[in-house]
């Protein structure tokens, strides 16, 4: 089991930038992946970008491409998500998810709640 731990979110007006970091702990050597996930209120929890542990291939939802950038620091167990240009659309309570498969998410962190103001 991987444990995960957000951190970052806050309250932005529109056009500003938030950092939110995740840190791994426990079986961390199996994860294949990370993944940060939102869930706005009323809405179904969506995808919003992923990293391979291995290699760093990354993923994005179509409407954060060009605005947000997931990154990885191996040494520290810990993933990022740089959110550039937010939009009101972007609030939401902001998970991280890991796998030890493709395409799997079984171990998710607590959430960290992102509110931008028009």
């Amino acid at each position: 089991q991987v444990q995960l731990v957000e951190s970052g979110g806050g309250l932005v007006q529109a056009g500003g930038s938030l950092r939110l970091s995740c840190a791994a702990s426990g079986r961390s050597f199996s994860m294949y992946s990370m993944a940060w996930f939102r869930q706005a209120a009323g809405k179904e929890r969506e995808f919003v970008a992923h990293i391979r542990w291995s290699g760093g291939r990354t993923y994005y939802t179509d409407s954060v491409k060009g605005r947000f950038t997931i990154s990885r620091d191996n040494a520290k167990n810990t993933v990022y998500l740089q959110m550039n240009s937010l939009k009101p659309e972007d609030t939401a309570v902001y998970y991280c998810a890991t796998g030890s498969s493709p395409g799997t998410y079984d171990s998710w962190g607590q959430g960290t709640q992102v509110t931008v103001s028009s």
